[in-house]
């Protein structure tokens, strides 16, 4: 063969890289690295120690089972040594052959190496979250502007006191593999790792949610979930029984305006708000009681996808939201928010302007109530560890602090009793707290013992109170030594019944009875034929509501209350009672972009408002 054949010279290239030590590739000082050297492309064979982490990267503080301080460095918690070992730290000369009777013959049943790596494979998964299982997180930290000082004693609000946090946003609906640019709502869950203990801040990027009761929220979730008999459509909001629940749930409405507007396909999680949700209670050190609710504002602003957009994502790039938030952190763009508080007077009635606070699916809005900046959170290392992190990680809106309190709001409650129970099952037992993620920085002495996954070595002999064998000890403590002190509420007189307040009551921006037409027409001969799972038809079911959505669209939240809404002026009935005329062409080109890709395009359905003869009429096809 001649000295000069391409083929030759190429190969030999090849074997020159292939024989040359690491160097720098051209993933270098790019985002998404996999490893912090760049690998050679033969396998090393030379022990070396394992590698750390990545720059971006960053684990659980090293605190004990009881919120101490072990002074370890985080390498402590991770895989040590160059040997392969068991679990049981043998070293071990092979994983690649079984050990048998000869080459060929059977799989001897004492190799306890085969059986030890395939059992704990066999049980590597855990249930996922039966809501919020698609997820991502980044550690990060919060810095107080002391400005929240005067309406709470809660020490992690104080002046100048930076707090570690722990930050997970996820999608409700989807399964743990389902993408990530999905039209549905966001959780933006953050821990708090506070001197005084944990706090757990639990909310969504939607302000409002679909129920005003906790014992709905199996009923609201298994209408949005997938069909049970085909387990289709996957992490979509949109669908026959999804649109079957609210339209006959008039609660849920306001909801389904978030959902189906701009805010249920964000652009990134860093452009993201998030909310409280609920109502809780705050006090400071005089004992004065304040009611707030919680806000999370983007430094970056609130920017959302287009549909087609989130469509093509969804296919070339599930992972999009994850890897767009670890990109960002990695390259040094720390995401930012900042925290704000919108306050009220802590009334009898707990009310503010007519709204009822205790109701989740009302807002108040900022121009009766602005928000108040009362720190700064900064998320700056991603996650060593996804599964010991992301998946472990257990949020409950129990977890609080002094000077941070509950109220009465009914889907609250079964919050907080909720989260605590699901854990049960999915991390196995009662001691999930002892997980690295999960541990407070506050010390523990708790009284709790045994159970699965024990991790904390006890001492004493008195695991409760009173005691004297083991010196008294846990004491009781005062408000004065940090104590957390229910807020004596007065509660009313009544009777035990199964029944909302009249506050509750909403007038529903559409007749229930039109709703429900819409639903059962949908599939009318000679429909629209819109497949499921798409924001179309949610729009149109709120067509008559078109101002609402375009001012989510446009502002990023309603300029009032859902009762405080004008009708549009595209939609207002005529004194004689005739049809409503279909929304204005600029509302028409944000409902139904989307039919530009469709072969037969159709037009929008037909509203009656006001008559109580009011019929939906069939959309018609073009010809």
């Amino acid at each position: 063969m001649s000295e000069k054949n391409p083929v030759k010279t190429v190969a030999d290239k090849i074997v020159d890289v292939m024989h040359a030590g690491p160097a720098e590739g051209p993933e270098e000082g790019i985002p998404g690295k996999p490893a912090p050297l760049s690998p050679q492309l033969v396998e090393p064979t030379t022990p070396v120690e394992p590698l750390p982490p990545k720059a971006d990267q960053d684990g659980p503080e090293t605190v004990s089972p009881t919120g101490q301080p072990t002074g370890a460095e985080q390498a402590r918690m991770a895989q040590s040594g160059a040997y392969l070992t068991t679990a049981q730290g043998v070293r071990m000369p092979d994983t690649d052959h079984s050990l048998k009777a000869g080459p060929r013959g059977p799989v001897l049943l004492q190799d306890h190496h085969l059986r030890e790596k395939i059992m704990h494979f066999d049980h590597e998964r855990i249930p996922e979250r039966v809501v919020h299982a698609r997820g991502t997180a980044a550690h990060g930290v919060f810095q107080s502007y002391g400005t929240g000082q005067t309406v709470t004693k809660a020490a992690f609000l104080a002046p100048d006191v930076e707090t570690p946090v722990f930050v997970r946003f996820s999608t409700v609906l989807g399964s743990r593999g389902s993408a990530d640019t999905v039209r549905d709502t966001r959780g933006f869950a953050t821990k708090f790792y506070t001197e005084e203990g944990v706090f757990d801040l639990v909310g969504n990027n939607i302000p409002v949610f679909f129920i005003q009761d906790a014992i709905k929220f199996p009923d609201i979730i298994h209408a949005a979930k997938p069909h049970p008999d085909r387990e289709i459509p996957q992490a979509q909001s949109a669908h026959d029984t999804f649109w079957d629940f609210v339209s006959l749930h008039t609660e849920a409405t306001h909801h389904t305006l978030w959902n189906m507007s701009d805010r249920g396909i964000p652009r990134s999680y860093r452009m993201m708000e998030g909310f409280g949700v609920h109502t809780f209670r705050l006090v400071n050190a005089e004992g004065v009681t304040t009611l707030v609710k919680w806000h999370w504002k983007p430094k970056l602003g609130v920017h959302s996808l287009v549909w087609e957009e989130a469509q093509i994502l969804a296919g070339v790039d599930p992972d999009f939201h994850r890897r767009d938030l670890y990109d960002a952190i990695e390259s040094g763009a720390f995401p930012q928010w900042e925290l704000g508080i919108q306050t009220f007077p802590d009334t009898d009635d707990q009310m503010f302007e007519g709204i009822d606070l205790l109701d989740a699916t009302k807002i108040v809005p900022e121009e009766l109530a602005p928000v108040k900046p009362v720190g700064l959170l900064t998320l700056n290392a991603n996650p060593s560890n996804f599964f010991a992190e992301v998946e472990q990680v257990a949020f409950h809106t129990g977890h609080l602090v002094p000077g941070i309190d509950a109220t009465d709001d009914p889907l609250l409650a079964g919050r907080m009793f909720s989260y605590l129970d699901t854990q049960l099952t999915r991390l196995g037992g009662p001691n999930f707290p002892q997980i690295p993620i999960n541990r407070t920085h506050a010390p523990v002495n708790d009284m709790l013992r045994d159970g699965f996954h024990q991790t904390a070595v006890h001492r004493g002999v008195a695991p409760y109170k009173p005691n004297s064998l083991d010196g008294g000890c846990p004491f009781f403590a005062g408000a004065d030594t940090g104590a957390f002190i229910e807020v004596p509420v007065e509660v009313p007189a009544g009777r035990k019944v199964r029944e909302a307040p009249a506050s509750y009551d909403d007038p529903p921006p559409v007749r229930p009875v039109d709703a429900r037409r819409f639903h059962l027409h949908r599939r009318h001969p000679g429909g629209d034929g819109q497949p499921d799972g798409q924001a179309g038809d949610g729009v149109r079911m709120f067509a008559s509501q078109a101002l609402v959505v375009q001012q989510l669209d446009d502002h990023g939240a309603p300029r009032g209350s859902m009762a405080e809404l004008p009708p549009s002026p595209t939609h207002r009935p005529s004194a004689s009672g005739a049809p409503a005329p279909r929304p204005g062409p600029r509302c028409r080109r944000r409902f139904f972009r989307r039919r530009r890709q469709e072969h037969r395009p159709a037009r929008p359905a037909r509203w009656y408002r006001a008559p109580a003869t009011a019929r939906l009429q069939p959309p018609r096809r073009r010809t």
